[in-house]
């Protein structure tokens, strides 16, 4: 990946420009970084010069799409994860790539092997598709998860040079903060046109200097449902793998009487890299820059574990060693590794489709 390309990167996974022209406004906010870095002031990359770089990492697979990224309750749609067990991994998968509703499948390294997402306008409905997946798949003893408190939530993933400190280096993942379900507010209401818009813009945008016209959708309502606070962000979604993240795992903690209290979840300890904390063990984790997404789920029968984290690393080594560290940060308490092992799936799911 040339310096140009994870410069790029830095920017358009948080952010990528909502103007008519973005590929002229990379150019112009990346130029003039250089001419506060001290570099040449009159600014050398060129609108072309950017949209080829982002053009090659598309076609390279290390972004997967550029679009909106929608918080589903605000659209009056809930999000469930799903674990179960599941001998013939080919039949399921197959079955679960015909399903729009589900739109993450992994693989996992635990005797609940299967994990996936689904997305549905109630209870039932994800019911349904569960239940259809047991009669057709052989998938069998199913849990579905609510999400009662997220932490962190919306990966950006920032890669660091060989040799580069992650502890000293700005965030590798920076992220947006989630509230608990119970506390969400609730979904705003929707016109036609806006059902439209956010169709459109849950797909990848057009191969063209000037996206947003091409597409049809308005720079100025899409930075309205910013504002809105309907989509959480506009910008690149990355291929992990491809970005230099191979290794993965969600690390999941029971927390035990230490951790937890009647009223709240709170620690206090001395965290390498916050320092004395009285913060919730979610809140700290969420402090951790390898760690993307942080939520609190209900525990289950075989599965006594209450807060889950979803970590990225670029080694093995590196993975070892951030899953000790956040361990340590919220006390020791019991917990499971399960290492990402085969990626099932992993689509955006398209609102109002």
């Amino acid at each position: 990946m040339t310096e140009l390309e994870q410069r790029l990167l830095s920017v358009i996974q948080d952010a990528f420009p909502l103007e008519e022209r973005p590929y002229r406004r990379l150019a112009e906010m990346l130029n003039a970084q250089e001419a506060c870095a001290g570099g040449d002031a009159r600014g050398h990359l060129t609108e072309q010069a950017v949209f080829d770089a982002v053009e090659n990492l598309r076609r390279s697979g290390v972004i997967r799409r550029i679009g909106g990224i929608y918080d589903s309750r605000r659209l009056g749609f809930i999000s469930r994860l799903c674990a179960g067990k599941v001998t013939d991994l080919d039949k399921f998968a197959s079955a679960v790539n015909e399903i729009p509703a589900i739109t993450h499948n992994y693989v996992r390294s635990h005797e609940y092997n299967v994990w996936f997402t689904a997305i549905a306008e109630s209870e039932g409905e994800i019911r349904a598709i569960v239940d259809g997946l047991c009669a057709s798949t052989g998938l069998h003893d199913v849990h579905i998860l609510t999400a009662t408190k997220k932490f962190k939530i919306n990966t950006v993933m920032r890669v660091l040079k060989e040799n580069e400190d992650s502890r000293l280096a700005s965030a590798m993942l920076s992220t947006s903060r989630g509230n608990d379900d119970q506390g969400a507010q609730s979904k705003t209401a929707l016109s036609s046109s806006d059902k439209a818009r956010i169709r459109i813009a849950c797909d990848d945008i057009p191969h063209t200097l000037t996206p947003f016209a091409d597409w049809g959708v308005s720079c100025e309502a899409l930075r309205d449902d910013l504002v809105q606070k309907r989509m959480r962000r506009f910008g690149a979604i990355l291929r992990h793998q491809d970005a230099g993240f191979a290794y993965n795992a969600m690390l999941c903690f029971k927390l035990d009487e230490r951790q937890e209290t009647k009223d709240e979840r709170s620690v206090i300890l001395s965290d390498p890299w916050k320092g004395e904390s009285k913060d919730p063990a979610g809140a700290i984790l969420a402090n951790k820059p390898y760690i993307s997404h942080c939520y609190e789920r209900p525990s289950f029968e075989g599965f006594p574990y209450t807060l889950y984290a979803m970590m990225h690393a670029q080694s093995a080594e590196a993975l070892d060693r951030y899953i000790r560290e956040a361990a340590e940060s919220i006390g020791n308490p019991e917990y499971a590794v399960l290492h990402s092992v085969r990626e099932l799936k992993k689509t955006s799911f398209r609102f109002f489709a």
